[in-house]
């Protein structure tokens, strides 16, 4: 059976603050407006410590848009965003494990934030990484935050300006380490990768002149999660369910979609009648066909365990898998001359039958 069959691709940004947070500035019918302009099928908002707007009746179908209210629990380290549970955590002192455990508790999922975020000496930012890896119960965490990305770019002033006013020009991708650890912690159990934002449309001043970082309309088209789920009711609870579902299987991939929409990527594996696509559990018998499909030519890398399994540039990649593993896709977009990231998709975990 082929899992691609009956699903659609939706397109949404994952990690975002509203004027609920204490840092952020928009409002979030602002948010959701800029949402529809820029073509957002969801939203999962992640206000610090608290669930008002889900309170105050925001969670739901806005048009085209489904909003998913989350929060960011963010102590100085170890920030977890955590979706589908039923009171707030609000602001906690907690080591990381009791906080994953409190969020669970109270029939939740989290992902851990930005975990290799350094800030920005240049502009005062600090830095507000993940510093435990014993953990577990965490559904996934985040593998490429477009303000960690962003910020690593600001390097001098002259170079901060065009960054502000180009900012995917300068986008670099997910960091090494951050997609090293992913393998690493996917050779032992199934670990979501979300795309993150992490955007408060926050004021700065710079040489005399105030500047928003950014508003929201500038930056919806970057860092893109998409999720493959069920065509939707229609009914807000069933269909933010299954954007829950979704994001929990695994079924998702990254990607940044100013310059070309990434919808209609798919990576699949099959062998006889057995098919699995993104996030699912493979078992293999002599050898299966994985293919990658581009909705545009691009340069498409297969991983396994973290090392480079097999490269093509076009639309279509297709490769012979004869051993256990975990597959996941990289495709690059070719702008201006130069090969820059696209997509990143979660594995297909190839156990032996």
């Amino acid at each position: 059976m082929n899992p691609l069959l009956n699903m659609i691709d939706l397109a949404g940004v994952i990690h975002l603050h509203s004027s609920y947070s204490f840092d952020g500035r928009a409002p979030l019918g602002e948010i959701i407006g800029a949402a529809h302009r820029c073509g957002c099928d969801f939203l999962m908002l992640t206000d610090h410590s608290t669930l008002q707007a889900r309170q105050e009746g925001w969670e739901g179908r806005h048009g085209r848009t489904l909003l998913v209210v989350g929060e960011e629990i963010a102590p100085r380290f170890n920030h977890y965003l955590a979706f589908g549970h039923r009171e707030p955590i609000g602001t906690v002192d907690l080591p990381p494990q009791a906080c994953i455990d409190r969020v669970s508790s109270a029939g939740g999922m989290g992902f851990i934030a930005h975990p290799d975020h350094e800030g920005t000496a240049l502009f005062h930012v600090k830095h507000y990484p993940w510093t435990d890896w014993s953990v577990a119960g965490y559904t996934g965490l985040g593998i490429w935050d477009f303000m960690t990305d962003w910020q690593n770019s600001l390097r001098s002033y002259p170079r901060a300006v065009l960054s502000y006013l180009f900012p995917a020009l300068f986008l670099r991708g997910p960091s090494a380490a951050t997609l090293a650890r992913w393998d690493a912690l996917t050779q032992r159990r199934p670990v979501t990768g979300i795309g993150e934002l992490d955007n408060h449309d926050t004021p700065m001043r710079f040489a005399g002149i105030t500047l928003s970082v950014f508003p929201f309309a500038r930056v919806l088209r970057l860092i893109r999660t998409h999720l493959l789920v069920p065509p939707l009711t229609g009914e807000a609870g069933t269909d933010i369910a299954a954007l829950l579902s979704a994001l929990k299987l695994g079924r998702a991939y990254v990607s940044l979609d100013y310059y070309r929409s990434a919808s209609g990527f798919s990576l699949s594996l099959a062998e006889g009648e057995q098919c699995r696509t993104l996030g699912g559990t493979f078992e293999l018998g002599r050898e299966a066909v994985l293919r990658v499909r581009l909705p545009h030519p691009g340069r498409v890398r297969i991983i396994r365990n973290g090392a480079l399994f097999h490269q093509t540039t076009g639309t279509d990649l297709t490769a012979v898998v004869r051993e256990p593993g975990v597959y996941r896709a990289e495709a690059a977009l070719r702008v201006f001359g130069r090969w820059r990231p696209w997509i990143f998709s979660n594995p297909i975990y190839v156990v032996r039958g």
